[in-house]
């Protein structure tokens, strides 16, 4: 029996543009030109993380402002695509460019032990968070647990490969 391939979250789409089966869709990737491309096929996943469509083929794409347009093959009419609105955009995550030596994607930094430079054990990140301000990480520490923000001023090194980020917290934040 084989896996089903693990999907990426790489864009949310918006309305339907014109009257010929266009959608504008807002990019959750930094490569949309890559998870966009056409003849990519992808899957249309709802806020529960539940798969309602799929696997849709692009037909076209191209950027659009801020946005971009897709078109999916055999959606011919803006009635096709109308209950699509609001859905997200996965895609296989061996098709897209995997993360950079010091990047990582959000939902695998649960778990990763958090060091000071000097090898001191701080805890486990148990929670990311996306807040007006920045990115957060709740750290589960030996007596309490803090939230740390995920900026590079804190975070001095990320290793992805043995699951751990090295972090220099501002004074005060773990005592």
């Amino acid at each position: 029996m084989t896996a089903e391939p693990h999907h990426l979250v790489v864009g949310r789409l918006r309305k339907p543009h014109g009257l010929k089966g266009d959608l504008t869709l807002f990019p959750l990737t930094d490569d949309p030109a890559l998870a966009f491309a056409p003849g990519r096929s992808v899957w249309l996943v709802g806020l529960d993380g539940e798969t309602v469509a799929g696997p849709l083929t692009i037909e076209r794409s191209r950027a659009y402002h801020r946005e971009w347009l897709l078109k999916f093959a055999g959606a011919e009419r803006r009635e096709d695509i109308d209950p699509w609105r609001g859905l997200f955009v996965a895609a296989p995550a061996g098709d897209l460019a995997p993360p950079a030596d010091d990047e990582v994607y959000l939902h695998e930094l649960d778990g990763f032990a958090v060091r000071l430079p000097d090898e001191t054990p701080l805890g486990l990140v148990s929670g990311v968070y996306e807040l007006p301000s920045g990115l957060m990480i709740e750290v589960q520490g030996p007596k309490r647990e803090f939230l740390l923000p995920y900026r590079k001023e804190f975070v001095a090194q990320v290793d992805r490969a043995g699951r751990r980020l090295v972090v220099t917290p501002p004074e005060g934040l773990v005592e």
